[in-house]
């Protein structure tokens, strides 16, 4: 399951981040709002690679977004081979997404917490990256789908909802 988890997610959090990246350049031309160059100066950091006055290269902006985008989808797809499906698992999904750029952001010194921000800024970047974890969980949720219900699924059909004296789906269902 790992290693088909792994491919399908770098497949489905690239279609994320090709999604949430269209969305993205519609609002830019609505709203007017510049291109951001947080990733590849997060990738410069990371990467340890010299810093160059103004802003990083479009090189490093795409890599990181779409990097980003494709390796946090595996955790989306390892979820939907799991049985975490559907828009719940999305959502859960979209925290995850969010975490992380938080993380890296902060610990690099790239950026500032999300509570210091514009709330028009943070209102965009919660749309832009829910859109992202819905887009992925989508892709996610279909390609494991073609392999059947996740263990969490056929553990939940022997009795909905959680229940003390279900124990777990045997090894051999797995």
């Amino acid at each position: 399951m790992l290693t088909r988890a792994v491919r399908q997610g770098l497949v489905a959090g690239f279609a994320g981040a090709v999604v949430m990246t269209v969305g993205e350049k519609i609002e830019q031309r609505v709203t007017g709002r510049p291109d951001s160059h947080v990733p590849g100066a997060v990738l410069t950091r990371l990467a340890r690679l010299p810093e160059r006055s103004g802003r990083p290269s479009r090189a490093l902006n795409l890599g990181m977004h779409f990097g980003q985008g494709a390796v946090l989808g595996v955790v989306r797809s390892l979820m939907a081979n799991a049985g975490l499906r559907g828009p719940v698992a999305s959502a859960m999904f979209a925290v995850v997404r969010l975490s992380n750029d938080q993380v890296l952001e902060n610990a690099t010194g790239v950026g500032a917490p999300p509570q210091t921000w514009p709330r028009s800024e943070l209102v965009v970047d919660l749309l832009h990256k829910t859109v992202y974890a819905f887009a992925t969980g989508a892709v996610a949720d279909a390609l494991a789908a073609r392999h059947g219900p996740g263990p969490g699924q056929r553990h939940a059909a022997l009795r909905p909802g959680r229940q003390s004296d279900v124990g777990p789906v045997g090894r051999a269902d797995l």
